[in-house]
């Protein structure tokens, strides 16, 4: 979790794109992303993911949904 955690940080700033967070954990091509009320979509076309064990899963299209975490007490804001 400490990537992804880092590599949303580094959107969020923006140090980064999307894509180049998307190449850095997957291969494949980036279709499409999209921002939108603090939930990010992605869609990946002909993506593999690189597992432990050095095995890898192949899928024609992935989509990815991810949003932001926030502590309890924030959510009764």
């Amino acid at each position: 979790m400490a990537l992804t955690d880092s590599l949303d940080e580094l959107i969020t700033d923006g140090s980064i794109t999307p894509q180049l967070a998307m190449k850095v954990l997957t291969q494949g091509h980036l279709h499409t992303y999209r921002l939108c009320d603090e939930v990010w979509t992605f869609i990946i076309k002909d993506a593999v993911f690189k597992m432990e064990g050095n095995e890898t899963v192949q899928s024609s299209r992935v989509k990815i949904i991810a949003c932001k975490t926030g502590e309890p007490s924030e959510a009764k804001k």
